[in-house]
């Protein structure tokens, strides 16, 4: 069941971006169990795609993730090491600043370089999977919102015109809950991103050379990639309002233009967003409370996690806990301010890291 169509979601908009590393906030015995997973969805993906022979545009190019600022290569430094000896991935490496030039053309202090990273067109992998899964015999409901769950006698998810009883439930909503779980929904924050494309770039070649997908280290992220008709694909300027920016195109294109200013000028044709959301661990909240699932909060990351996400939901329903436990065992914790303030708290965190952004770089 869905509030509009089965691909309705920001994230399946968004440039896909993937990568198999985990951050630094856990620990290394923690890291070691979610970065194992992490690469377990990666290969259920690529596994899906095959399988179900969906058309995506699949680009195993790797993925940068350039530095803005001169301490950003300390921390790199010290990933690549964490990443080769703790976690037993060696597929990281640190670029200087000409290799990094040499993968996208923008003068960034240097880069992180994941090889098995890359990117791919989420839409048309998420309508793969809605096209796999009907013919596997599912039904989907499209336009049919969950307004409530009643558990008083098992449970019962009331729509507009009618309810359905169900042994289970998973609340797989994301930042388009809507009031369903006021808990669940207080581990994540609704933020806005917004997305460019640009006319189909003559150079796109030269623009980024690796074709690899890119993001930068800064605390408000740009992103960007080449989609398969040679657009630059950006993403930058995050808001934290659930209102959009009155243009979308004005809103991103000084991010674009400060990174790459050989574009300065250039045709946009599309220009989009939406909402995904956030928790404050950046790890996607998974959990259960009693027969009622969740699984949401992947932090811009959506195409690897909420894939593996479904699978270990899938298999903890069936009676198999041992990595959805794992998983559960990350639980974020609640945004301060509960419903009321936590919108506003967030807001004026998140410009202070904004404001540190501007005067770092």
């Amino acid at each position: 069941m869905g509030c509009l169509r089965a691909q309705w979601r920001a994230d399946d908009r968004r440039p896909a971006q993937g990568s198999g590393r985990a951050g630094q906030a856990v620990r290394p015995r923690t890291r070691q169990g979610t970065v194992r997973p992490r690469l377990r969805g990666m290969g259920l993906v690529l596994d899906m795609i095959e399988r179900h022979a969906i058309d995506c545009d699949l680009r195993k190019t790797g993925h940068l993730v350039c530095a803005v600022s001169d301490g950003d290569m300390a921390w790199f430094e010290r990933e690549v090491e964490c990443l080769a000896t703790v976690m037993d991935y060696p597929h990281a490496s640190v670029l200087s600043a000409s290799q990094s030039l040499d993968a996208v053309a923008s003068p960034y202090k240097g880069a992180l370089f994941d090889a098995l990273g890359g990117h791919m067109h989420p839409l048309n992998y998420t309508l793969g999977l809605a096209r796999a899964a009907a013919e596997a015999g599912v039904t989907i409901h499209e336009v049919s919102p969950a307004l409530r769950i009643d558990r008083s006698r098992g449970i019962r998810i009331e729509t507009a015109k009618g309810a359905v009883r169900a042994r289970h439930a998973v609340l797989a909503g994301d930042s388009l809950l809507s009031g369903i779980d006021a808990r669940v929904e207080s581990r994540i924050m609704p933020v806005g991103n917004y997305i460019v494309a640009t006319e189909p770039l003559t150079d796109a070649g030269e623009i980024i050379p690796s074709n690899a997908a890119v993001s930068d280290s800064r605390f408000v992220v740009n992103y960007y990639r080449l989609s398969a008709d040679g657009r630059l694909l950006f993403g930058g300027g995050e808001r934290y309002t659930p209102s959009p920016p009155a243009d979308i195109q004005a809103f991103v294109r000084p991010h674009m233009e400060q990174t790459f200013p050989q574009l300065k000028g250039r045709r946009i044709d599309y220009a989009w967003g939406g909402l995904v959301s956030v928790t404050t661990s950046r790890f996607p909240h998974v959990g259960r409370d009693g027969e009622v699932y969740f699984a949401h909060g992947y932090s811009g990351k959506g195409v690897i996690l909420s894939t593996l996400a479904g699978k270990l939901l899938a298999e903890a329903i069936s009676g198999e806990t041992s990595r959805f436990a794992l998983f559960e065992g990350l639980n974020p914790m609640p945004f301060p301010g509960g419903a009321a303030l936590r919108g506003p708290l967030y807001v004026l965190g998140m410009l202070w890291y904004a404001m540190r952004d501007r005067l770092k770089h």
